[in-house]
């Protein structure tokens, strides 16, 4: 029987990562990508090119985990160190495998350009290794398990090669292997209250439970309560997550909006129940449209600067919310005036609905500039979503 693939580390391979000239959004990809599989990740790791340190970095991971995935790397130059670290790390001596050599030089003559013998690092493989198709670039990954079933995956750092070979060859070896123990996980986003208060409500005993595992995660645009569990004493990990969002929710719950990466667009669908709504934008740098923009339920939307002539034409943010539902025949109107104030930005919110009440609250967001702007168009979705609460029927 296979071993199964439980626990799971990531290497980032590339002196660009440690020095600030290149991101590693690889990391958080395959992160994301583990977690929905079942499988925990214990680390993610940057590497310099160092062919001692990567190895040892590789037979550290894989002491702890049951499958160890790399980017980057795998390039045809000398600080290219991924597979000659890996055999370090394993006890083996790499070999030019002669299929992977002749689509590599089968690359060159198609294109027409000389074949420098220092590509032929590419077509290296170790015993027990696979290489794994690139169709976008010229350096294969590898797929190795070795004798104790433990996995190493070694893709492409460039993300257009990385993620392609990802989806098509590993993710499917995976599936048809087994992989992931019994683990389950929600988000809740909250907006209206902040990080440091959650402590107190939620409680630092749960907090540093392992299982279920509560995280709290600050957003520009919420804040996520992250509730994930694994199976244990004979309880399902959705039988354990559901007992700990019960556990939750009545102290949580007139703060969550959302669930999941729901977004502002789709908490507001839900309580408009198919109503339309128009917007006037003043002063947030066009941040509520770039929160809101593309919502099928936003029918008209006008961003206008704090300073110019058709936004001093009315002192109150009623007037225009009042005046772009009338103009572009929305069922409701939104209008959301903003002003940077002693280091704080001040955010009038006003809504016109589609039962004739028209009112305004004015709100502070933390800091000016430009989050305090972006901190004012989430405030107006906010309000908005609350209004809609307030008046849906009971």
């Amino acid at each position: 029987m296979a071993r199964p693939i439980e626990r799971a580390e990531l290497l980032s391979v590339g002196a660009e990562l440690l020095i600030g000239e290149t991101r590693d959004t690889n990391s958080g990809d395959l992160a994301r990508e583990l977690t929905a599989l079942g499988v925990e990740v214990l680390r993610a790791s940057a590497l310099p090119d160092r062919l001692d340190a990567v190895a040892e970095a590789f037979a550290a991971a894989l002491q702890r985990a049951d499958i160890v995935v790399s980017t980057g790397g795998l390039g045809p130059t000398p600080d290219d160190l991924t597979r000659e670290a890996i055999a370090k790390a394993i006890g083996q001596t790499p070999h030019v495998d002669p299929e992977l050599e002749a689509w590599l030089r089968g690359l060159f003559v198609r294109r027409a350009i000389p074949f420098v013998e220092a590509n032929l690092k590419q077509a290296w493989l170790v015993d027990g290794a696979v290489g794994l198709a690139n169709p976008n670039g010229t350096a294969p990954g590898w797929w190795l398990e070795l004798p104790d079933g433990r996995v190493v995956v070694a893709l492409p750092g460039p993300p257009r090669e990385m993620a392609p070979m990802w989806h098509d060859h590993v993710l499917p070896r995976l599936r048809e292997r087994g992989v992931g123990a019994d683990r389950a996980a929600e988000t809740l986003r909250l907006y209206g209250i902040g990080e440091s208060a959650l402590v107190d409500v939620i409680g630092d005993q749960v907090l540093r439970r392992r299982n279920p595992e509560v995280a709290t995660y600050a957003r520009v645009d919420a804040v996520d309560v992250r509730v994930s569990t694994h199976a244990a004493g004979g309880v399902s990990a959705s039988e354990l997550l559901k007992q700990a969002l019960d556990e939750l929710l009545p102290a949580l719950g007139e703060y969550v909006f959302a669930r999941g990466d729901e977004t502002w667009v789709v908490a507001l669908e839900r309580r408009l129940s198919g109503r339309t709504v128009a917007f006037v934008d003043i002063g947030s740098g066009g941040n509520l449209a770039a929160l809101l923009g593309h919502a099928a339920w936003l029918v008209f939307g006008e961003v206008l600067g704090p300073d110019g002539p058709m936004a001093q034409a009315h002192t109150g943010a009623e007037a225009y919310a009042e005046r772009v539902r009338e103009v572009s025949g929305a069922d409701i109107g939104l209008a959301v005036r903003v002003r940077e104030r002693g280091g704080d930005t001040v955010v009038h919110v006003a809504m016109a609905l589609d039962d004739g009440s028209v009112n305004q609250v004015t709100r502070t967001a933390f800091l000016g500039g430009d989050m305090g702007r972006r901190r004012a168009a989430v405030i107006a979705a906010a309000e908005l979503w609350k209004r809609l609460g307030e008046t849906s029927p009971s």
